[in-house]
Parts: structure tokens; sequence; C-alpha cells
């Protein structure tokens, strides 16, 4: 099993609950929100939707901030539709909340992602599409005994997201699961990091940094529940 620095201040949801671990002081606060974005996927532009949370507060004092993608969802077939988007996201979420409720840190596990309106639109492909499975879910059907092998695929997303009045040129390092089990395969999909492009010289080594310390991490899952999987990294 691979040793993950802990990053102080936090920029992954491990490491605010490790810091916690080790007797620091943290104030934390969450808001979220759904953006519109303007991905690019090998030159094949398309508008999806993706589920942010930002975390911020303070580690003995010193203040710290740090956004999270937990799902995109989109009307076509190159990522989940916004309905399935939006139970993955909230699954992955409730997840942190276990973490960190494992760490001490109380968090209001009633606070998930809502489309409001927007979920009107969606209703009834969720039910043509039924419910969606995240990378969870297989891991829990592997260790009930289920074969499973999973194939990788990881890339560097270009994209501009829409906050309000203003652009955000944004570039997502994205990772594509193709899980095979019962001889049938599906796809699972996420977003492991991301930095502002017009940083990328600064922001894209700590990115990379973050990505493949959260692939170490789910590898050693996978290995754990005997899921056969090569590992890749960014």
């Amino acid at each position: 099993m691979e040793q993950i620095a802990i990053n102080n201040p936090p920029r992954r949801i491990t490491d605010i609950a490790a810091l916690k671990k080790q007797g620091r002081s943290v104030d934390l606060g969450l808001s979220f929100e759904v953006v519109p974005v303007n991905f690019t996927q090998r030159e094949n532009p398309y508008l999806a939707h993706i589920f942010l949370c930002r975390y911020s507060g303070a580690i003995d004092g010193e203040p710290f901030e740090f956004r999270k993608c937990y799902a995109r969802g989109c009307s076509n077939n190159i990522c989940p539709h916004v309905s399935q988007a939006i139970m993955i996201a909230n699954r992955y979420l409730l997840r942190d909340y276990n973490e960190l409720a494992k760490a001490g840190i109380d968090i209001d596990k009633e606070r998930v992602f809502e489309l409001g309106d927007m979920v009107l639109k969606f209703d009834e492909r969720e039910d043509r599409f039924g419910p969606p499975h995240t990378l969870e879910d297989y891991i829990e059907m592997a260790m009930g005994g289920t074969s499973m092998a999973v194939e990788v695929d990881l890339e560097f997303l270009p994209a501009v997201e829409h906050f309000g009045h203003y652009k955000n040129a944004q570039t997502f390092l994205h990772g594509r699961f193709q899980v095979t089990a019962d001889d049938s395969t599906r796809e699972c999909q996420r977003c492991l990091s991301c930095y502002p492009t017009e940083k990328e010289a600064e922001e894209r080594p700590k990115s990379v940094e973050i990505a493949n310390a959260r692939l170490a991490l789910l590898f050693d899952r996978f290995d754990k529940a005997a899921i056969c999987c090569e590992r890749k990294f960014f």
C-alpha cells in the first residue's frame, strides 16, 4: 500500500480527516453549486453540469479552501444523465461525510446536492435509465464474491465553467472506469482533480499529485476486493 502525503492546508477530504485525527483544530464549512460547463473531449464539444462542493474553514486558525467535483451530467452518452449524476454525486458526498464523521468532524448529512426546478426536466430520464452504479457499488459486489475486472482510462479535459456573470477556464483530470462483472460491462466516471487553465504551470503539478493520490487509494481498495485492475496514473 502506498503512503499518501497529508496536505496542510488541506486539498482533499482525506487531508481534513487525517489532520483532525492528529489533534488539529478543524473548522469546516460547505457550499454547493451545480455549474453548467462546456467540455471538449477528444475534439468533441458538449455541455454538461458539474456538481461542486466548496470546502472552506481553518486548520489551527489557518484558513483553507478547496473544491471537489462529485459528478457531471449531460443529455448525451458522453457522461451520465443529470438525473443519474445527482444521485451519484450525493452518494459520494455521503461517503465523504462518513469519513469526516469517523475523524470526529460533525457534518449535517441532510445537506446534499439539489437541482430544484431542473430536476423536472430529467425525471422521466431517471426512470428510463434506472439507478446508477458507482465504483463503491462494484467494490461491495466484489467483496461479496463477484468476479470483476476494471480498465482505467485517464485524460485531461479542457472546459469553460459558467458562474453567473463570469466564465472560468478549467482543466479536469478525468477517469473512466470500464467495469466488467458477470459478463456485462458498464462505465463509471470520476473527476479526480482540476485546476485553473490559466495557472497551468503553477497548479497542474499539484493537481496531478492530488489525482494520483486519489487513484492510489482507489487501487488499494480494488486490491482488497480482489478486483483485477492495472494501476494507471497521470
